[in-house]
């Protein structure tokens, strides 16, 4: 079936759309992408937004699945029709700064979102237990504070409560970075193994 839709915003994260047909949350999706006659897109992306504009519906995509060849087609469209876009938003936080004295680059990949859930946690190679909260999560990151440091490159499990009268939300990751925080805490940023869209979703629909 082709759909007619008007492309707001692309880039390799994933797009924004607006078209008439509702589609259902949280799903994710296969489609051809036809930005051009000489640009077809095989896409997989997961619906992770959706709004109402004068009675346009507008969905936000994150590409779960995209290869370099499609990044390099999709760059290559929106360098030919929006080149001020590519200096003024698509590199806007990737090159390397200074933090904490420290050279770092954002290499984020999904949008994070600010939370407030309790948490339990293990240190799965000291086998210490602790409790925290979770201040932000993505589907492929969680930032924690917590009363103990945790040791940068050390594996954890993660439960998340979240008020949805589910179970609690289980996930594991390394711990990419550790650093003091306030109030004798410590802030930690947790690379989960694996994208948790769905769990993402629960965590979106409550906050």
């Amino acid at each position: 079936m082709f759909i007619e839709a008007h492309l707001l915003d692309i880039n390799f994260k994933g797009l924004q759309i607006a078209f008439k047909p509702k589609l259902p949350r949280d799903a994710i999706l296969r489609f051809q992408l036809i930005l051009s006659k000489d640009l077809q897109l095989e896409v997989e992306a997961w619906i992770a937004w959706y709004r109402t504009v004068a009675r346009h519906n507008i969905y936000g995509l994150n590409f779960t699945q995209i290869n370099d060849a499609d990044k390099e087609k999709i760059y290559k469209f929106v360098f030919k029709h929006a080149p001020h876009e590519i200096h003024k938003t698509w590199w806007k936080g990737t090159a390397k700064k200074k933090k904490g004295g420290e050279d770092m680059e954002d290499r984020r990949v999904f949008e994070r979102f600010a939370a407030n859930l309790p948490v339990k946690l293990l240190d799965v190679n000291s086998g210490q237990e602790g409790e925290g909260s979770a201040c932000d999560v993505s589907a492929k990151g969680v930032g924690l504070i917590t009363g103990r440091k945790l040791m940068p490159g050390s594996l954890v499990e993660v439960w998340l409560s979240i008020p949805d009268h589910g179970e609690p939300l289980y996930t594991r990751g390394t711990v990419a970075w550790s650093k003091p925080g306030e109030s004798n805490s410590y802030r930690a940023g947790i690379n989960l193994e694996k994208a948790d869209l769905m769990g993402l979703s629960r965590i979106l629909r409550v906050e």
